[in-house]
């Protein structure tokens, strides 16, 4: 896996392709100093899976320890403005991002007995519009590169979050949704520092990350389970029902889940995927702050 060093000094170490270091430019702080971007012997022996690690010239020169000062400095204003739009974006529609239109919420107070196909559209809609969803799941693919890892975690957040779902509407289990959404910013937050590897440098420890997806995954169950009781639906094939939104839910994972590795895909055949690493998983971070502070601030002001 791709990690950002913190060590200025790790730059003098010697290696080859399984060893290198990549040079990433001062586009954050302004100034003259560089700090590296080691790829890992696993990464760097792994097999093309998904087509999603890099092979083109580009990237096999940056790998090899090419100074990407000519490149990072070509896009890095770009790359900035880009993000920040992103930001903006993320802050106007993160009233949004477990929210439910008026349509749909019609629908759900007063639907009587089996929908199936209603219910598996409206969880399909509301994952792909689930801005924290979709940043956590984003998060948790951007540095694995082989297909079966891939699988795994995100089967381990799928487990999670369809046994709270489910569970927590037929058992009637619910918390705060101010809480429970604050707790999913912090998952967003919590893998952003994970991508940096921020745990071993502030508590010298890495967390078990599949532990923490499959712990997270819960927690977001738990918040859809306690938007859907807002709504007191109706028991008459309730279970059905919760199975087709669950079902829908998984489509519009795997929709969302494709189109990031379409695009992942394409940028990790990019010198900019690595130069821009640390920067992809601040503004990752920052998405997460933000929600995390608006759910907070709702919280306080609505109980």
């Amino acid at each position: 896996l791709l990690h950002p060093c913190s060590r200025k000094e790790s730059i003098q170490r010697k290696g080859g392709p399984a060893t290198a270091y990549v040079l990433r430019s001062s586009y954050l702080s302004g100034g003259g100093k560089r700090g590296v971007l080691p790829l890992c012997r696993r990464a760097a022996s792994m097999p093309h899976s998904f087509g999603l690690f890099p092979t083109n010239t580009a990237v096999l020169d940056a790998v090899n320890g090419i100074n990407l000062d000519y490149r990072a400095k070509s896009v890095s204003n770009i790359y900035l403005k880009v993000c920040l739009g992103l930001l903006l974006a993320l802050i106007s529609c993160s009233l949004w991002a477990h929210g439910v239109d008026q349509s749909t919420e019609h629908f759900l107070q007063t639907q009587q007995g089996t929908a199936l196909g209603a219910f598996m559209y409206i969880g399909a809609k509301h994952m792909l519009t689930g801005y924290d969803h979709l940043l956590f799941l984003l998060g948790v693919i951007f540095f694995l590169f082989r297909a079966r890892d891939v699988v795994l975690y995100v089967s381990l957040f799928t487990l999670g979050h369809s046994l709270t779902l489910i569970t927590g509407v037929l058992l009637g289990i619910g918390v705060n949704a101010y809480l429970i959404d604050a707790i999913i910013a912090l998952s967003i937050v919590y893998k952003g520092l994970d991508n940096l590897q921020a745990f071993q440098l502030l508590i010298a420890k890495q967390p078990d990350t599949r532990v923490a997806v499959l712990i997270f995954g819960l927690f977001h169950g738990l918040g859809l389970a306690t938007k859907l009781q807002d709504f007191q639906l109706p028991t008459d094939g309730l279970w059905k029902n919760l199975l087709a939104f669950n079902v829908g839910v998984e489509l519009g994972q795997c929709l969302a889940l494709t189109l990031m590795l379409i695009i992942l895909g394409f940028w990790r055949r990019h010198a900019s995927y690595f130069a821009f690493a640390t920067a992809s998983n601040s503004v990752l971070m920052a998405g997460g702050l933000i929600l995390l502070g608006y759910q907070l601030t709702g919280f306080i002001i609505n109980g």
